[in-house]
């Protein structure tokens, strides 16, 4: 079953969820777009040639960039070759970018949308739950650079965004429980009916295969998170204010995969970082036991990581006064004043930061570990 959901801005976009979608997203490219770029992994190489013929028998010009999986691919070296492609194919305003594959892939094909002629449409066709829950909602493109993940971006909003579940039947399962670390953030700052659906079906959304039934509770877990993003952005697009609530997690889960550099997943990463964020709230007196109970069990019933190694306090706080809420000296974070009420926690005592991490904390592995591998 199809679902829609708008997201209302500026430059208002339907982000539809279902199955068996990339013929309807082609029939509904804009009429006055000649050239369409799809930017794409090689992982997504069968998809896109898919994706070219469907083009082709529109009666348009599609051209293929292929670009490195992952965080890889969000580099200038990266985003510069496809503006040379840009520029060789001579794409005009009226010319459309897709981006098809996983978050990296939305952000870079979102930022390269964003510069190119100071501002073209792009559509996302995110191919992995993280994507399609966080990365091609909400305008936010990047690439990273040496100091930081996503230092370097635009806010530019899609046309559109296709979120077919097809995509999902061939995902690798740790790659389906990373993505659900930024469905369940979305039951923690906002919509707790999330959290009750991951309590009910933790184990079927992390098998190997998925059911019929754990895609159905799956496609509902999607279109609540997107819905979560939808009202945020909506009201600040931005981020001069309520989007702050988006990166719960996300100040301790960046400064993980800026010191692992880049080897963790994004959402093994967030879902220590919403530990963190729940430790420093109890500290601070905002959220009961209870709730630092509840982020646990939650995320350990998925296969998440809730916890760090003790060893990297220095690297981690030099990374985390990087972070994008920081104002001069002064370290911000997210955190809940209770489950479903967030809050932000500026310049927290030293003492609760470490105490913090010393709850998140244990003893480094032998050799490193990619989380969630």
């Amino acid at each position: 079953m199809t679902k829609q959901v708008e997201v209302r801005t500026a430059a208002p976009y339907t982000v539809t969820i279902g199955s068996g979608l990339l013929p309807a997203a082609v029939d509904a490219l804009p009429e006055a777009a000649v050239r369409v770029l799809v930017i794409h992994s090689a992982p997504m190489r069968e998809q896109a040639d898919r994706l070219r013929s469907l083009i082709e028998a529109s009666g348009r010009t599609p051209v293929l960039a292929e670009v490195p999986d992952a965080e890889a691919g969000k580099t200038a070296e990266v985003a510069s070759f496809c503006w040379q492609v840009l520029g060789k194919s001579e794409f005009t305003r009226t010319d459309v970018l897709i981006g098809l594959g996983g978050g990296a892939v939305t952000d870079l094909a979102g930022f390269v949308a964003a510069s190119w002629l100071r501002g073209v449409g792009v559509i996302h066709l995110p191919t992995t739950v993280l994507a399609m829950v966080d990365a091609a909602v909400g305008g936010k493109t990047g690439i990273n650079t040496g100091e930081g993940k996503n230092l370097v971006g635009a806010f530019h909003e899609p046309l559109a965004v296709w979120c077919d579940l097809d995509f999902l039947s061939t995902l690798p399962a740790n790659d389906r429980v990373a993505g659900l670390a930024e469905v369940v953030k979305g039951g923690f700052i906002r919509d707790q009916r999330i959290l009750e659906l991951v309590g009910e079906h933790a184990s079927a959304l992390r098998a190997e295969t998925l059911t019929e039934d754990a895609l159905a509770v799956l496609s509902e877990l999607i279109a609540r998170k997107v819905q979560v993003k939808a009202d945020v952005v909506g009201e600040d697009l931005k981020e001069s204010h309520l989007r702050e609530i988006l990166n719960y997690g996300h100040t301790f889960g960046h400064a993980i995969e800026y010191t692992e550099r880049y080897q963790w997943r994004h959402g093994a990463a967030v879902s220590v970082g919403m530990v963190f964020a729940a430790e420093l709230a109890h500290l601070a007196g905002r959220l009961d036991e209870s709730g630092v109970a509840l982020h646990r069990e939650l995320l350990t019933s998925l296969g998440l990581p809730t916890t760090y190694r003790s060893d990297k306090w220095d690297a981690l706080h030099t990374a985390m006064r990087r972070d994008k809420k920081t104002r001069g000296a002064l370290l911000r974070f997210v955190v809940l004043q209770g489950i479903g009420n967030p809050v932000r926690l500026e310049g927290p005592d030293p003492a609760l930061l470490t105490g913090a991490y010393d709850a998140v904390s244990k003893a480094p592995e032998p050799g490193g570990a990619v989380a969630l591998g």
